[in-house]
């Protein structure tokens, strides 16, 4: 039996319930690799992230996530100190469970069970950058957060706001899809401005604006397919003043990742991205790994190599 300590922090309430009834599964697999482990379940919102940092604490070499992109933020949560600042943790590792599932696309998991425990034990060991937001926050909510996948603005934060209200039963690709078209029937493209390293990059209305580590989000949009979560820097996609009819139309271009060509679609890259509203009376709501905490102004920076997966 391997001498390394495997905690899996299970979102019950991941997939609609799925995720819970598919712990079975996980125990036989986590048995079969002759791993030493055990499962907690999450409470609430947060409990993953009081998991994660207990997990540290313990002595516990890999954190296996068993759940989607939101409880993977929160454990992400564990790795940022009091004041913002990376601090170490366990090695990560992903058994896909949720509504969304976009960072193991990155990752070129395949969502079965045996093959994402089998890459704990079996599977290399890649360092990945974390980003961290200073933002406005919603109340009771921190002003800083870390994310690990992509943080957008326009009408991504909108769109989150009806997927985690909304039923999970569609499936990831379905819910985000569904919730898009429900946003994008009251959606007025956000003024914003944007700089990147310091240096002013656009300026004007966007339909949204994605900070990518990962490629994915949304329920599998490619939207930023040349972002790369180990290389040191933001990839950052403006899709930029389109009609509603031109951003639907874009849209199978993005699941593709065949998008970043087209008419209104702006691309740069660096490590510390700033954005705020145009006007001050705006509220451009975010994106951050598909949950919604907050609204710009917000800076991005980076922290390269901050998390180890293994992948």
């Amino acid at each position: 039996m391997s001498t390394e300590r495997v905690r899996v922090i299970l979102n019950p309430r991941a997939a609609a319930g799925k995720a819970l009834s598919r712990m079975p599964e996980v125990e036989a697999a986590l048995r079969q690799n002759e791993l030493e482990s055990e499962i907690v379940l999450t409470q609430g919102p947060g409990h993953a992230t009081e998991l994660a940092r207990a997990a540290h604490a313990d002595g516990v070499a890999v954190v296996a996530v068993m759940g989607g992109d939101g409880t993977l933020n929160e454990v992400a949560q564990a790795f940022l100190g009091p004041e913002g600042e990376p601090v170490s943790g366990p090695d990560l590792a992903l058994i896909p469970s949720g509504t969304g599932g976009d960072f193991k696309r990155t990752l070129g998991l395949s969502g079965a069970i045996a093959d994402a425990v089998g890459r704990i034990r079996h599977g290399g060991k890649r360092p990945v950058d974390l980003g961290i937001l200073r933002f406005d926050p919603h109340p009771g909510q921190s002003p800083v957060r870390a994310f690990i996948n992509i943080t957008s603005f326009g009408i991504g934060g909108q769109v989150d706001a009806l997927v985690n209200s909304g039923p999970k039963w569609l499936g990831g690709k379905g819910s985000f899809f569904y919730a898009t078209v429900r946003a994008m029937a009251g959606y007025t493209n956000a003024s914003v401005r944007v700089k990147i390293d310091g240096e002013s990059w656009y300026e004007g209305p966007a339909f949204n604006v994605a900070i990518a580590n990962g490629r994915f989000f949304g329920g599998g949009m490619m939207i930023a397919p040349q972002a790369d979560p180990s290389d040191g820097r933001f990839e950052v996609v403006c899709v930029g003043d389109l009609t509603k009819l031109e951003a639907m139309g874009l849209s199978s271009k993005i699941y593709k990742g065949t998008h970043l060509s087209a008419h209104g679609v702006r691309v740069g890259a660096g490590t510390k991205i700033e954005a705020e509203p145009m006007h001050s009376w705006a509220t451009v709501l975010l994106d951050v790994d598909g949950e919604q905490p907050g609204k710009l102004p917000v800076t991005a920076t980076l922290a390269k190599g901050a998390v180890t997966f293994r992948a």
